[in-house]
Formats: structure tokens, sequence, C-alpha cells
């Protein structure tokens, strides 16, 4: 093959869903030995583009290549058998299996009896010569994040895959296991494989990639090669207009309300584990009036947890919960909703929605009876102050009768966090409220809780972005293991030392 040849090409894609155009004459290449961001903000068609490109959607129209020659991917199978693999945001792994055991399902060379020293001995030559060090007999389930990421990418390198489709693979590492990616990357580089890295991380972007492209309304923007781009100009190619929206607001902290009672306070706050869930353990949690707490740990360590405590969807096995100075610790969910408990969930699709019913009938669910009016819902008072929030947000209207399970996953989370801040709420509990959002809407996000923290609401934010962390948390926690690993002030922590606090190594923190 001509090494100028690309791996995989996609040339004059087209995809609709209904009148909905998601991806419009699309040409995108990935060449060998390179690391190809694609950038985009929500709805921009990445998520349809790499579908398409791993078989799991087909095209309407429009071509695909591999190594030069033109293929039909009728299915994921397909594009695997062609040297396509893809690691998705959710992975792929089966918790009670061993690594070995996960690796070897994922496999369909491997003899009717399957000789176990034989599959060790491939995943650590590939481990070492890809520095993916893990252990092929560890429980997946007792595996962090980033070791579980590993399996994922061996999973591909095993397969025989020369093309890697990353989607967001950094949005739950942390900052020294990102580090630690970028290395594979540039091993996997020198082997010549090409790597497609799908992030809403502009600096990640700038720090790794070899070219850029940029997708905006389901078409191409436009590209950059090596050198060529930066934070700005990747903004104004994404958005046409340097990012738009309103002026953020100051990011100095206004003075914190000395002697008042906190919006929200753990005093020794313990929860049982429910099946795989993570157990709390002496939680001392206080969140002030006019106060943003940030939260930062790896996935599993409580963060979701310690969300549906203070909601009230935990009980407490052990201390107690306060509400602006009133016992709650016995409080339904419902009456910490009316009492001014704003939640945005990890997962709104989830927990937050229901796919089924329209927009419009989602808005209204955990409003309580605000908008009643005897036995009917007064949908225009409603709508009124839905659209009111969405533009305080700078977040555009999705159309009110769409199916919720509809929208894009940006845009469900624009819609839930749209509702949740819509009644001035007097504390917000934020769980990845950016996650799988563009720059700007992300801006906008942190825009709104700048603005009830300035109001002299509380916020207890938890993020795995610790630049977000770094420039929204008064104060930050770190969570591991369903316990309070350390507490910094504004400004009094650095990443690494809190990375490691993150993932278990207290012997290399300074607290």
């Amino acid at each position: 093959m001509n090494p100028d040849t690309p791996l995989l090409e996609v040339r004059g894609v087209t995809k609709r869903y209904g009148t909905v155009v998601a991806n419009d004459h699309v040409d995108l290449s990935l060449h060998r030995g390179e690391v190809h961001a694609l950038l985009g903000e929500n709805g921009a068609g990445k998520s349809t583009l790499s579908k398409i490109m791993y078989g799991f959607t087909r095209p309407d129209s429009g071509e695909i290549f591999v190594a030069g020659n033109p293929v039909e991917l009728h299915s994921p199978r397909d594009a695997r058998a062609l040297g396509i693999g893809m690691v998705f945001q959710n992975f792929m792994l089966i918790p009670a299996l061993s690594v070995l055991e996960n690796i070897a399902l994922f496999l369909t060379d491997l003899p009717p009896i399957v000789r176990r020293d034989a599959v060790e001995k491939r995943i650590r030559e590939f481990a070492a010569r890809f520095d993916l060090g893990v252990d092929p007999s560890a429980q997946v389930r007792q595996l962090c994040v980033g070791e579980q990421q590993k399996i994922e990418i061996l999973k591909l390198l095993l397969a025989r895959a020369r093309v890697l489709i990353l989607d967001e693979p950094t949005k739950v590492l942390a900052p020294h296991e990102v580090v630690a990616l970028f290395r594979v990357f540039e091993a996997l580089k020198a082997d010549g494989y090409s790597i497609l890295f799908i992030t809403h991380k502009l600096r990640e972007v700038l720090a790794c990639a070899d070219r850029i492209t940029v997708m905006r309304q389901g078409r191409v923007a436009g590209g950059f090669g090596p050198g060529e781009a930066d934070m700005q100009r990747l903004v104004t190619m994404m958005f046409g207009d340097g990012g738009g929206g309103k002026p953020a607001e100051k990011a100095v902290s206004p003075p914190l309300q000395h002697g008042a009672l906190p919006v929200l306070e753990l005093r020794g706050a313990s929860s049982r584990a429910l099946g795989s869930e993570t157990a709390l353990e002496g939680l001392n949690v206080r969140i002030g009036p006019g106060e943003i707490v940030g939260v930062a740990g790896v996935s599993g360590s409580g963060q979701k947890e310690l969300g549906d405590l203070i909601l009230g969807l935990r009980r407490l096995a052990g201390g107690s919960k306060w509400f602006c100075g009133v016992d709650a610790s016995s409080w339904t969910i419902a009456r910490m909703r009316q009492s001014g408990v704003a939640f945005v969930p990890e997962d709104p699709l989830v927990m937050a929605a229901v796919p089924g019913m329209t927009v419009r009938d989602n808005l209204v669910l955990g409003t309580g009876r605000r908008y009643w009016r005897g036995a009917t819902i007064d949908w225009r008072s409603l709508e009124s102050a839905m659209t009111d929030s969405f533009a305080a947000l700078a977040f555009p209207v999705p159309r009110l009768d769409a199916p919720m399970g509809a929208l894009s996953g940006g845009n469900l989370q624009r819609a839930v966090i749209a509702r949740e801040m819509a009644h001035e709420p007097k504390l917000i509990v934020a769980l990845y409220p950016t996650r799988g959002l563009d720059v700007r809407s992300a801006a906008s996000v942190r825009d709104l809780l700048r603005r009830v923290r300035n109001g002299g609401g509380g916020v207890l934010l938890i993020s795995e972005d610790l630049e977000e962390l770094a420039e929204m948390a008064d104060r930050l926690l770190v969570l591991y293991g369903g316990a309070i690993a350390g507490e910094f002030a504004r400004g009094a922590w650095q990443a690494e030392e809190v990375g490691r606090l993150m993932t278990g190594s207290r012997e290399l923190a300074h607290a």
C-alpha cells in the first residue's frame, strides 16, 4: 500500500434523520501513524460520523475506503474485520471476569479450546510494547478507570485493529492518567497505528493531535495541520463567532457569609453499599451560602452516592444531614426538591428524563405543583419560564414536541440543566454538568453556577475536569473509596497532587 494512502477515509458521507441532516457531505481521512482530533459543538455530527466509520450506522450516501479500497460496513463486525476498532465512553467490560477473560471473549481467532497461557503471553507482549501494563489475572471490578481503558485498547490491538476510534477517552481520567494515555498514543503512532481522538478538551487536542478537523452543523468547517491551531482559532472555527454568548461572570469568589448557617451540612454521614455501588464512610461536608465546593475523584469513588445521599435517594446509615440549619436526615426527595435543591445527575437520560415523553413533558417533571392549576397544567407559564432559563444559559430551545430520547447527549444535558436552574435554587448538586457539552455551552453553565454562588446560593460541583475545578471551586474535596482523602482551599493544590489522591496514592501526595 502506498504510504500516503489513508488507512480509513470517508468521502461525501451524508446521513439524515427525518428532516435533520446529521452529516452533510463529510470528508475525513485517517493516515498511518497520526493522532487526528475531531472537534465540534453538541449536535455537530461527530457521534454520527464515528458510528458510520465503525459500522453502527449506514450512511444515506457517500463512500468509505479502507487502505484505499471501497468498502461497505454493515456492522461493527465488518469494521473490526477490516482493522477498525472503537473504544466507547462507556466501557464494554464484564466486571466479574478477569482481564484475560474479557479480552479472550472479544477475540475471534482463538481455537475451540483456549490455552490461557497463550492468551496471557499475547496480552503481556502487547502491553509491554505499548506501555499498557495490566495484570491479566486481575478482576476487572477491582481496577481503576485508567486500567480498564487500557484493557479496551488491548482488546482492539489483539484483534488486529490498525485504526482506533476513541470517544472522549480522557473524560474520567486523573491528570497523570491522561499523560500516560498520551504516551500510549505516541507508542501507537510509532508503530503505524491511526487514532481518531474525539474530545471536548481543547488543551488536550493541542497537546497531542497531529491534525485537527472541526465540524459544525453536520459539516466539516475546516481543519488544522501540525502547529497551525491555537485555542482561539479552534473556538472561532467551532462556533463561527469566537465563542459568542454573554460575558463571563467574574471568577473571583464573593466573601463568605461568616456566621451564616450552611446551606448543606453532612456530619459523619455514612451509607451502605448497594450491589456494586460504593459505601460512604463518615463524610463531613459543609457548603456555605455563597460557596462552590468542588469534588474530585475517579469514577466509582462515591460521587454518585454522595449526590444521591444529599437528594434523599440514599438513606443514611450513620451521621446526619442538615439543610439551612434544619435536620433533614429523614426528608423525602420531594421535600428536598421543594425546599430548593436542584440536581444535575451524571446520567441525565437515566436519572432526570423519560425518553419516550416529549421535551415539554420532561420540563414539567421535578417542578412539583408549581405549574398546576387545579387538575391542569399551565403550559404557557411553564414554556415562558423554561424559555427564559434556556436564554439565561445561552442554550438554543429544542423542539418542545420532540421525544426527549431523540435529543443528542449534549442537547439532553442542556434541557435538564435549563429545567433545574429555572427557579433560583438554594443548593445545586451538579454531577459533571459540563460533560458532553461544547466549549460555549460549558462556559454558560459555569457562568450560571457562579451567578448562583454570587447570589448567596450553595453549589456542590462534582467534576472529573481538574481545570474546571481549579477555575470554579472555593474549596476542593477529594473522594477516594467513599471517604474524603483530602481537602484544599482555592489555589492551595496542584493537579498532580490531587490526581495521586484520586487514585489512592496517598503516600505520593502531600495534603
